[in-house]
C-alpha cells in the first residue's frame, strides 16, 4: 500500500503517476547505470518520458544542477558510467531519483558495495538533500549501523514480516522482540 492505495490495484495512469512520486536507488551502482549511455542521458530519460521541464534546454540545465547537488562537476554529464568510482557512480544514481522530484526515495542496499568512508560521505549527502528536498526514504539495509544512523523509524523483518515497528531511537535502546535484541547485539560484539 502506499497513499492507501494498493499497488498491484493501480490502472497503467495510476501507476505512470506513481514513478514520478517514488524512485529508487539501486545497491549496484556498476549495473544500475547503462553503460552505453552518457550520464546526462541517463539522467534525462526520465526528464523526457514524464514531462520534466519544458524543452531540452531546461533538461540540461536541470542534469547540471543535479549533479552539482550531488557534488559532480557538470561535466560529468558528458562521461561515462565506467569514467567514474562506485560511490560518484550512486551519486549519479541519487540525482537521477532526485530529476523527477519524487516524494519517496526507496534506498535499497544503497551503500552496501561502497567502502566505508565512501558510504559515511553518501549517508551523509542522503541526509543533507532529504532536508533540501524534504522528501521520505524508505532505507532499506542490513547493517544496523547505518540505518540507525538514517532512520526516524525502523520496521524490523524476520522472514517478510514485520516484528517490531516504531522510533528507532526507542527500539535501538529498548527493542521489545528476542530477533531484534539479537540483531542489536550482534552489531555491539
Amino acid at each position: 500500500l502506499y497513499n492507501g492505495k494498493d499497488l498491484l490495484k493501480l490502472s497503467s495512469q495510476e501507476k505512470r503517476a506513481l514513478r514520478t512520486e517514488v524512485q529508487i536507488i539501486f545497491q549496484d551502482p556498476f549495473s544500475s547505470l547503462n553503460p552505453k549511455q552518457k550520464i546526462g542521458d541517463i539522467m534525462l530519460e526520465p526528464m523526457l518520458v514524464h514531462g520534466i521541464e519544458k524543452n531540452t534546454e531546461a533538461r540540461k540545465e536541470k542534469v547540471n544542477w543535479l549533479l552539482e547537488k550531488v557534488g559532480l562537476p557538470k561535466e560529468a554529464a558528458l562521461k561515462y558510467p565506467h569514467e567514474f568510482s562506485g560511490g560518484q557512480r550512486q551519486r549519479v544514481g541519487i540525482a537521477r531519483a532526485l530529476a523527477l522530484q519524487p516524494k519517496l526515495i526507496i534506498c535499497d542496499e544503497s551503500v552496501s558495495a561502497l567502502d566505508v568512508s565512501v558510504q559515511a560521505q553518501v549517508l551523509n549527502l542522503l541526509n543533507d538533500l532529504k532536508d533540501e528536498f524534504g522528501f521520505t526514504y524508505i532505507f532499506i539495509s542490513h547493517d544496523l549501523s547505518v540505518v540507525h544512523y538514517m532512520s526516524d523509524h525502523l520496521a524490523v523483518l524476520n522472514k517478510g514480516e514485520i516484528t517490531e515497528y516504531g522510533e528507532a531511537t526507542s527500539i535501538y535502546r529498548n527493542p521489545e522482540k528476542e530477533y531484534t535484541r539479537k540483531l542489536l547485539n550482534s552489531i555491539l560484539e
